[in-house]
């Protein structure tokens, strides 16, 4: 129960959204597009003036001295130092929004263009073949016939090397 016998506003948990005190409305009837389109007294539009310039805050938003070494462990820091200092040397040229825009697509792009390069390489130099046991292996299947196609059945005699030798036919040994 609210204060003076009146019920308390719960939400969909039951539990009170004001904590136990009485909800008191500042906005009045001026909540609701419709009643301020329907017309507003002098009165009523120099207090909605008012309070929507009181819901401005200013100073905002107050970031602590060791915000950033309590965001972020310290193999988190020393790997983001140089794009925070591209940053830094960024925002007063064009701005602190635009250059952490400009640093975050340009750190995204960064390890895109690193990891295909790593996975170019991996699948360059360690291919799957006879010599070793790893690797990735691609084979290729042969074509799907069916029986109205013009070359079917396109059973061709294999020889026994054809199958499954890695590259081994190709070797210079």
């Amino acid at each position: 129960m609210g204060g003076h016998g009146e019920p308390e506003i719960s939400n969909e948990y039951g539990c009170s959204k004001s904590g136990g005190v009485k909800v008191m409305d500042i906005q009045g009837r001026m909540i609701r597009e419709r009643e301020r389109a329907i017309g507003m007294t002098d009165t009523e539009r120099a207090w909605r003036a008012k309070w929507v310039k009181d819901q401005v805050l200013h100073g905002e938003p107050i970031i602590p001295d060791n915000w950033y070494q309590e965001r972020y462990n310290p193999i988190r820091r020393f790997y983001r130092t140089p794009m925070q200092l591209f940053q830094s040397a960024l925002t007063p040229v064009i701005g602190s929004l635009k250059a952490e825009i400009a640093r975050h697509f340009i750190a995204k792009m960064g390890f895109l263009i690193l990891g295909t390069y790593a996975g170019l390489y991996y699948f360059k130099y360690n291919a799957g073949n006879w010599e070793r046991k790893g690797g990735w292996k691609v084979t290729v299947n042969r074509p799907a016939m069916y029986p109205n196609d013009k070359d079917f059945p396109n059973y061709k005699e294999t020889a026994p090397h054809d199958y499954a030798t890695f590259g081994f036919e190709k070797s210079s040994i």
